[in-house]
C-alpha cells in the first residue's frame, strides 16, 4: 500500500446564489430564489427562454434570461429538451451558473454550504504520513479552500495556516494564497502529517 492516502472530494453547493433585485410589490430590494421552473416562448422559429425566480418576501417573479430570439436550429437539442420538460438537473445547473447570473444582476448573495462526497482512490497503509485530496466541483462555489479543509478534516484554520507556513501543505496548481481562495475543480492538496499526534484521526476524516 502507498504511504499517501489518495482521496477525491466531490463538492456540490447546497444553496443556489440569490440575486437581489427591486421588487415592485415589496417596494424594496429583496433576494430572489430560483423556483425550479423555466418559461419558453416561441415567435415563429425563434425562441425565448427564462429561468423563473421568486421574491423571498412576497413570491413575485423575475424571469432571468437564458437566451432571447434564438433560432431553434441554433439551440442544442439537449437544452431544448430540458426546457420543454422542466428538467430538474438542468435547471439546477443553470441556477448555480454564477457567471451567467452576473450578466443580469448586479448584487448576488452567495452561500458556502456544500455537500462533500468522499471516495478513496488509493488506500493508505497503516503508517501513512500524508493525505492527498483531489477536488471535483459539481458546480462552482464561493467556499474558500482553507474553510473546506477545516470543516472536513476537523482542523482549525490557524493550524492549517501553521502547516502551510511550515511547508507541509502543497497545492496543485501552485499559487499565492491558494488556500484563501475559493476551491477550484481538479485542485490537488497534499498535507504532510508526519509527527502529528492526531494523524490517524485526520486520515480517517479525509475518507468516507
Amino acid at each position: 500500500m502507498s504511504h499517501t492516502l489518495l482521496v477525491q472530494w466531490t463538492i456540490k453547493p447546497r444553496i443556489a446564489p440569490r440575486p437581489w433585485l427591486a421588487c415592485n410589490r415589496c417596494r424594496t430590494v429583496r433576494p430572489f430564489e430560483p423556483s425550479g421552473k423555466t418559461r419558453l416562448n416561441a415567435n415563429g422559429r425563434r425562441l425565448d427562454a427564462w429561468l423563473i425566480y421568486r421574491c423571498s418576501g412576497c413570491d413575485s417573479t423575475w424571469n432571468r434570461p437564458i437566451f432571447e430570439r434564438r433560432h431553434i436550429r441554433d439551440i442544442d437539442p439537449a437544452t431544448l429538451h430540458a426546457l420543454q420538460n422542466n428538467d430538474g438537473a438542468w435547471i439546477e445547473k443553470v441556477s448555480f451558473d454564477l457567471d451567467g447570473l452576473r450578466q443580469n444582476a448586479g448584487r448576488i448573495e452567495e452561500f458556502a454550504e456544500v455537500h462533500v462526497e468522499k471516495t478513496i482512490l488509493n488506500p493508505a497503509a497503516a503508517s501513512s504520513l500524508r493525505v492527498e485530496i483531489v477536488l471535483g466541483l459539481a458546480m462552482k462555489t464561493s467556499l474558500r479552500t482553507e474553510r473546506l479543509l477545516s470543516m472536513e478534516l476537523g482542523l482549525s484554520r490557524k493550524r492549517i495556516a501553521m502547516l502551510e507556513e511550515a511547508g507541509r501543505v502543497a497545492t496543485t496548481p501552485l499559487g499565492r494564497n491558494t488556500l484563501r481562495r475559493s476551491v477550484k475543480d481538479q485542485m490537488r492538496i497534499t498535507i504532510d502529517l508526519a509527527g502529528e499526534a492526531d494523524r490517524n484521526a485526520i486520515l480517517s476524516r479525509a475518507g468516507p
